[in-house]
């Protein structure tokens, strides 16, 4: 999973308008009545009249009214997402640090099992999809001893107290809750992050989901990799909206082969990891066929080619950073350089060094521009310094 790891800054907007009216309205009432003697008096137009019979009295009122304001006040809160500005120089240490798990494969608090999507707050809280453990880990910054368990953590089941094997998650802001890809469950679910949860609600039933993020309209894209396409959600509403893909498994600008994660800019352009096509595509708004971004040369470990890629992530020049999971390095793409990528952190090998990675699931940055990368097969997440 990559969301826009950004700083979120809430925007109110308030428009005011007001009007001035004077407004003169004549009413005509006409009453029967049958009486011996009647007398109607009315202070407005002083008219009285008597009668022995039926009688029809007329009484005209006119009200004046002067000088009505109304004001109307609306307010609009909208969360704005600033993304990360990262310098298309920088570069980042090549020795990695731990930040979460690297204690070995288990499931105490200080290890992870097949970490796979993460998410960066703003704060650089990390909050990982602990695969094999069917949870969600939460490492704190300046922590790097032991996580908390924030959802799951109660075996692999289908109940709303469990998860089984997550493949993303990312925190809706607005909510203060977690949504997580329940891969194989076949659904997202949201967990509040009030203290005492116990459980979660499910958002979206039936979908094959690997990868998910957020807009800052808060419209969820949902990647079903079984149906090699992308789903647009609203939360709270049944109906979804295809965004890419839909056209079965394939190779061709308008299909997909098991997408994984997502990406969304801020021109609601949607990237995807196709990952057996080995190629990133973009699909700008609307549009019926994507663009490859990246990859596309086959599989293969050149700069021109990718091998599984998995996590993706866009800064706000536009550049591209790809897990580039079976070559065990992470690629960054500029803004159109289709041919050929850089490797910035790891290609030295599969291993466990701490140049190393053994199958990266996905990545994400930090404020900062700090890269982070989830080390599957190490289980461990590791964080790279900008230099």
């Amino acid at each position: 999973m990559i969301i826009i790891v950004t700083t979120c800054t809430p925007t109110t907007t308030t428009t005011t308008s007001s009007s001035s009216t004077s407004t003169t309205t004549t009413a005509t009432t006409t009453t029967t009545t049958t009486t011996t003697t009647t007398t109607t008096t009315t202070s407005s137009s002083s008219t009285s009249a008597t009668t022995t019979a039926t009688t029809t009295t007329t009484t005209t009122t006119t009200a004046t009214t002067t000088a009505t304001t109304t004001t109307t006040t609306t307010t609009t809160t909208t969360t704005s997402q600033q993304g990360v500005n990262i310098s298309a120089n920088a570069k980042w240490s090549q020795n990695g640090v731990t930040v979460a798990g690297g204690h070995g494969r288990g499931d105490a608090t200080n290890q992870l099992s097949g970490p796979h999507g993460l998410f960066v707050d703003d704060d650089q809280t990390v909050v990982i999809a602990d695969h094999y453990n069917h949870r969600i880990m939460q490492w704190t910054n300046g922590d790097t001893t032991n996580g908390q368990v924030v959802a799951g953590g109660n075996g692999q089941g289908n109940g709303l107290h469990q998860l089984n094997q997550p493949t993303d998650v990312l925190i809706d802001k607005e909510t203060d809750s977690l949504i997580i890809c329940d891969q194989w469950n076949q659904r997202v679910v949201q967990w509040s992050r009030r203290s005492g949860t116990t459980q979660g609600e499910i958002l979206i039933n039936n979908i094959n989901c690997y990868g998910l993020t957020m807009d800052e309209q808060r419209y969820l894209y949902v990647s079903d990799y079984k149906k090699h396409e992308v789903r647009l959600y609203q939360l709270g509403e049944k109906n979804n909206t295809l965004v890419t893909g839909g056209n079965g498994k394939g190779d061709e600008l308008n299909q997909l082969n098991e997408p994984h994660y997502l990406f969304v800019d801020r021109d609601h352009s949607v990237y995807v990891s196709d990952n057996w096509n080995h190629r990133v595509m973009k699909w700008n708004k609307g549009a019926k066929e994507g663009i490859v971004v990246a990859g596309g040369q086959g599989q293969g470990n050149a700069l021109t080619q990718l091998s599984y890629p998995d996590g993706l992530f866009v800064d706000t020049l536009g550049t591209l950073y790809v897990a580039d999971s079976w070559n065990d390095r992470v690629i960054r793409w500029t803004q159109g350089d289709k041919e050929q990528g850089t490797a910035i952190v790891g290609g030295n090998g599969r291993g466990a060094g701490e140049n190393q990675f053994n199958g990266p699931r996905d990545l994400s940055f930090d404020r900062h521009g700090n890269l982070y990368v989830a080390d599957e097969n190490n289980n461990r997440v590791q964080r790279f310094s900008i230099e």
